[in-house]
């Protein structure tokens, strides 16, 4: 893959989990709440859920406009927006992993952890000034 197709695979990853996530969360509350990593912490909330569904989605249109326009600054603000959300998950239920068999906190935390390292990973590129367009002075982008 070349130097741009990476970050531009990852964004359309994470901007992808951020679609399924947010459509499954607000269109069936009921059935994520059944889920059992989330069940876990009692009681339901419906609200706090569509909220969570909400923010996904949001989430997911700053990363396509990111993967769309390929511009540096964006990416780099939607990648830091998904690694604010994601490390605030992953501290939350890190410390909230009793209920949990110890096989199943493992998996739980190494999906909550791989949601953090891949843009973490994906931060790194963007110091390649190569890889991303930069508007011109006009606030056009330019091509790479």
């Amino acid at each position: 893959m070349s130097g741009r197709a990476w970050p531009l695979a990852g964004l359309g990853v994470l901007a992808g989990g951020q679609v399924l996530l947010g459509l499954w969360v607000l269109l069936l509350p009921e059935l994520f709440w059944k889920w059992p990593w989330v069940s876990h912490l009692p009681p339901y909330n419906e609200h706090l859920l569509r909220d969570f569904g909400g923010l996904s989605l949001a989430l997911a249109v700053v990363l396509c406009a990111a993967a769309a326009t390929m511009e540096r600054r964006l990416v780099r603000t939607a990648l830091t927006a998904y690694l604010v959300s994601s490390v605030a998950h992953l501290l939350f239920h890190a410390s909230h992993l009793e209920p949990l068999s110890a096989a199943s906190a493992a998996g739980f935390l190494t999906l909550l952890g791989t949601a953090v390292l891949l843009p973490a990973a994906l931060v790194w590129p963007a110091a390649d000034g190569t890889v991303f367009r930069e508007p011109d002075p006009a606030g056009r982008p330019s091509a790479p």
